[in-house]
């Protein structure tokens, strides 16, 4: 997941001490002997298992008392370890149209020689769960799979509809993604009046205190450009100025120096009026500024010290991979790299892909990457989403902030905002201020952060749910 991090920076937020969790509780065990088998199922791209764990959910779902007609399996013949899960929950009243949750299977590739543990291997070890997948997205896709389980045993039948779709390859963009094959090929199966996604979530300071708890409004669209060098090259000991990876290099250099115009949705400016109240101060004028005129550079300059920040008011292009060369005592014939933009929403991808030409040169030839998925559509600030997320988390973390954000990041919602269906971040799951290791070394969350989690987010599938 591209996940944000434009909200963790609003540091002077109020915050309320995390209540305690009993540990103990029957429901508690029993979800997390869901979680563990999901977090140590090896689900990565390279060499795991999606499939495998799409079916070991849908086996704890039909003990719980769900049907064959109720679940879907599914996966392609040339990809069939990518495979996921569709569940329905039949509501009473069919005047409402359902709402599904979704989450996705697949992790981070991770090196078992890099972690300090085994990261298939779930640990649990000073108040934290450590293992790939433990936050990113296993969490969220447990606490999911197993709201729909306590639901069917406990025979509560709820007014709308539930579904819930499980996919793979959500980390991947050339990987087969089972959110974007139901889109396309099911979608009747998971239509939905709108969806509740990753994204969002709640900050914590280093004392474990919650100060933040954010809902997903919107998010930018991943897309990766390709920089190509080309030159006959020759003899390394009879050098030319016509040089493929100084010519690249030089593309490089104008990507980096070069800063997309600033932009505001009706999410973010919701989030820095709010956050410019917070924070007070330099920042928080400089905020009030660039929301009154979006053209202020000085105020820009100011805002943009904050990384996060900087990445949530424009579309923003960075070099993350380079291949140059053939031989060390050769002049080089190409080099290649990979530029990966952001984009902001109601940006395009062409329109970035024209930008980053003018910026290469006539020397160097820039190509989008494909797959190119749909441009992000930010949904509305509707109070019907909004006001049980206020209302559920004022239950379950009294006095912490709750604020809509745009993610800087790109989740699998964007091929169901492209059918017109709205979709939410909406986890209540607190991490760390470095994200817990998301993506990176020694992922990990606290055990409090994901039962109390677990519980709100119960509560507000619920509320949805009537």
């Amino acid at each position: 997941m591209g996940r944000t991090t434009g909200w963790l920076t609003a540091a002077a937020l109020l915050a309320g001490p995390q209540a305690a969790t009993a540990q103990g509780r029957p429901d508690q065990r029993a979800f997390f002997d869901l979680y563990k088998e999901l977090v140590e199922t090896d689900t990565t791209i390279s060499k795991g298992d999606c499939t495998r764990a799409a079916a070991q959910i849908a086996g704890r779902m039909k003990r719980a008392g769900y049907t064959t007609q109720d679940i879907t399996l599914f996966s392609v013949p040339e990809h069939p370890k990518e495979g996921g899960i569709v569940a329905v929950l039949p509501g009473s009243d069919k005047t409402l149209k359902p709402m599904l949750l979704l989450g996705h299977l697949d992790v981070v590739e991770a090196d078992p020689k890099d972690w300090t543990r085994d990261p298939f291997k779930l640990v649990e070890e000073d108040g934290y769960y450590y293992a790939r997948g433990t936050v990113d997205d296993k969490a969220m896709s447990a606490i999911w799979a197993d709201t729909m389980i306590r639901l069917k045993a406990g025979k509560q039948v709820p007014k709308r509809t539930i579904k819930l779709a499980l996919t793979c390859g959500e980390e991947t963009t050339f990987a087969w993604n089972g959110a974007q094959w139901l889109t396309k090929n099911r979608p009747d199966l998971i239509a939905a009046e709108f969806v509740l996604n990753e994204g969002g979530g709640g900050r914590l300071d280093e004392t474990g205190k919650r100060q933040l708890l954010a809902i997903q409004v919107g998010e930018k669209a991943a897309q990766n450009y390709t920089f190509t060098a080309t030159n006959p090259g020759g003899h390394s000991s009879q050098p030319v100025p016509d040089n493929a990876i100084y010519e690249l290099a030089a593309a490089i250099r104008a990507v980096q120096g070069y800063e997309f115009p600033v932009r505001f949705t009706d999410t973010t400016r919701a989030f820095f009026g709010a956050t410019a109240k917070a924070q007070g101060g330099e920042v928080g004028g400089a905020i009030t500024r660039l929301l009154a005129n979006p053209e202020d550079k000085a105020a820009d300059a100011i805002v943009s010290r904050d990384k996060a920040f900087h990445s949530t008011l424009r579309t923003t292009c960075v070099t993350t991979l380079v291949k140059a060369g053939h031989a060390e005592n050769a002049l080089p014939q190409s080099a290649t790299a990979n530029v990966n933009c952001r984009i902001f929403p109601g940006e395009t991808v062409d329109a970035t892909l024209a930008k980053l030409k003018e910026l290469a040169g006539p020397k160097v030839t820039v190509t989008a990457n494909q797959p190119v998925r749909p441009t992000a559509k930010p949904p509305a600030l509707d109070p019907k989403i909004l006001g049980p997320v206020t209302r559920i988390a004022a239950k379950h973390f009294p006095g912490v902030p709750v604020l809509p954000l745009m993610s800087t990041g790109a989740t699998d919602g964007v091929f169901f905002a492209a059918l017109g269906i709205p979709v939410y971040g909406v986890p209540g799951i607190f991490i760390d201020k470095d994200l817990g290791g998301i993506h990176g070394l020694n992922e990990r969350i606290r055990v409090r952060s994901l039962h109390d989690g677990r519980d709100y987010l119960h509560d507000l599938v619920l509320a949805y749910a009537g």
